[in-house]
């Protein structure tokens, strides 16, 4: 992960690494002048037209998305040297990959509450906008407070559609039509399960 800690994106100071994906880092940045956390989501490398186009339309698809399960786009801009980012809520918890315990069982209450959320949020983008997350894992899965949880990254996600189309999204949480390049909307409740 290229280190940008210290760097200025907008009015946002990058002041630790909170993970990365396949094409994109993620920073929590301070507000220059409020002092208030936001996550940065950067795109790594040099950037094709075509990299910033898709990285626009995700802004545009999680902008499009008004529910409290999903992850708020806050901002989304190109700073001087071409780097685009996306300003969005911070979780101050992390994923729930990170707050689950390995080899421990939650408790039936609390899984219920968890799946209850981000199911309601996947009804919500199917209905709202066709659009199939196509990466529905813990990893995705943000705490912000009071257990509750948003779903974020829809970086791979897709209108649903038919025809066939490359896999994208974890193997291991994929449904096997997704596998196969054809992912529908159940191909989300699949992974959820």
């Amino acid at each position: 992960m290229m280190n940008r800690v210290g760097q200025f994106l907008g009015n946002y100071r990058l002041i630790e690494p909170l993970g990365k994906g396949g094409y994109a880092e993620v920073y929590k940045g301070e507000h220059i002048h409020l002092g208030t956390y936001a996550a940065i989501k950067v795109l790594k490398t040099i950037n094709t037209a075509d990299e910033i186009m898709r990285f626009r339309a995700e802004a545009r698809i999680i902008a499009s998305l008004e529910h409290p399960n999903i992850i708020r786009v806050r901002d989304f801009d190109i700073s001087e040297e071409g780097t685009p980012f996306l300003v969005m809520d911070y979780a101050r918890k992390g994923s729930l990959q990170d707050l689950l315990p390995r080899g421990r069982a939650l408790p039936y209450v609390t899984v219920v509450s968890y799946i209850k959320q981000i199911a309601t949020a996947l009804q919500y983008a199917h209905d709202q906008n066709n659009l199939i997350h196509c990466d529905i894992k813990p990893a995705n899965m943000l705490m912000l407070n009071h257990n509750k949880i948003v779903l974020s990254d829809f970086g791979v996600a897709q209108i649903a559609q038919s025809g066939r189309q490359d896999a994208v999204g974890t193997v291991y949480y994929m449904a096997p039509e997704q596998i196969q390049g054809h992912p529908v909307l159940a191909s989300d409740q699949y992974a959820l399960g």
